[in-house]
């Protein structure tokens, strides 16, 4: 099983909008596609709480709440409980599953994020937890890098927070210069 993977859905699941199901279908992709025909509102409902709990688990690794972070996965372990089982449509094709065979889309989809993030955590640490440190973003991300330095969540908003700041810094300076008397 690919343990990133599943930690990577968690992530996938916070920094999505779900306004509605569109938004929701748009998770699901690659092993995940066949999710699109069978959700519906009441799994919405249930991916939106699950969410918000899942960016708590980011807010406290990002702040050193630890044990507060290990006690919400812990919740959320036995609310989306995994049960694995073999499936595969042919013989080269086996592969795993986090759920039993019937379950909701939310509570496979879940069982895997939350398996995902907490063998994330247990691997890593929770300072590898992020919340992007771009004020415009809030985007949650898992710290991949090879110190532990990450701070943002994309390129794009890391650049973007840079410019703003250098621009701050160069507006700064003008308005501090004294104004030089005019003859």
């Amino acid at each position: 099983m690919d343990f990133d993977a599943y930690a990577r859905t968690a992530v996938d699941l916070v920094n999505s909008p779900l306004a509605d199901l569109d938004d929701l279908r748009a998770l699901f992709h690659g092993d995940h596609v066949w999710m699109c025909d069978e959700v519906c509102d009441r799994d919405l409902a249930v991916f939106r709480r699950a969410g918000r709990r899942l960016r708590d688990v980011f807010e406290y690794g990002t702040t050193g709440r630890d044990a507060d972070a290990v006690a919400e996965l812990n919740s959320l372990l036995a609310a989306f409980p995994v049960q694995p089982r073999i499936s595969g449509h042919d013989s080269n094709d086996w592969h795993m599953h986090v759920t039993g065979r019937g379950a909701s889309v939310s509570a496979e989809y879940l069982a895997g994020a939350v398996w995902g993030l907490s063998v994330w955590l247990c691997e890593y640490g929770s300072a590898r937890f992020g919340v992007c440190a771009d004020a415009r973003c809030g985007n949650v991300y898992l710290d991949t890098s090879s110190n532990c330095c990450r701070r943002f969540c994309s390129e794009r908003c890391a650049t973007r927070s840079h410019v703003a700041a250098h621009r701050a810094r160069k507006r700064a300076a003008v308005e501090d210069k004294p104004l030089l008397p005019v003859s």
